[in-house]
């Protein structure tokens, strides 16, 4: 009887057909079949590694708004421990003071602390400094951002308004006739 459960197992297994799209998506499809969201990214990013203490960070800078000028910085350190980030907390208050506000887990998995500031143009800048003890989309270890947040949303909003006015008219009906059958899309198929 076992036997032949098992040889019937996969059998189950492949009669199911599995998912392999959502949202007009379908997995393997080559990019380009989506010409509508062919440049969809309103901040350009570049990675780098093992930069003078950072084993990697992401530089991300404006494509609308303020082209080729960087509005946000994530760097990971080198070092992952937490004794090293205690060592980094002390001197990021020595030198800017008590942060502005915790927005670390409960549960003593994630700390992170974030500081605001204004700069002598009175541009509103944020840095946050944190580490991930077990996270399943952070990697453990420190990490430090700074953002101009306010440049992320110019850009953000120039990006909007730029592929509005140059969507065609194909497009327009396309995204139409998926908001009509949106359940078609929502759902896994």
């Amino acid at each position: 009887m076992l036997a032949l459960l098992a040889l019937l197992a996969p059998i189950q297994l492949f009669a199911v057909d599995a998912p392999t799209r959502i949202g007009g998506f379908t997995l393997g499809d080559d990019i380009t079949n989506y010409p509508e969201i062919e440049a969809s990214n309103y901040l350009r990013e570049v990675v780098i590694s093992d930069w003078h203490g950072f084993r990697k960070g992401i530089i991300s800078y404006g494509t609308c708004a303020y082209p080729g000028q960087i509005v946000k910085i994530r760097l990971k350190y080198e070092d992952k421990t937490k004794d090293f980030y205690d060592v980094l907390l002390k001197k990021f208050t020595d030198k800017y003071g008590k942060p502005t506000e915790w927005k670390g887990d409960a549960f003593g998995v994630l700390y992170v602390w974030k500081w605001h500031f204004r700069d002598k143009n009175d541009e509103r800048i944020t840095m946050i400094l944190q580490h991930n003890l077990r996270n399943d989309d952070e990697t453990i270890g420190n990490e430090v951002k700074l953002s101009f947040p306010e440049r992320m949303e110019d850009e953000r909003l120039c990006f909007i308004e730029f592929c509005e006015k140059n969507k065609s008219e194909e497009q327009k009906a396309n995204l139409q006739e998926r908001a009509r059958a949106e359940w078609d899309y929502m759902i896994p198929k």
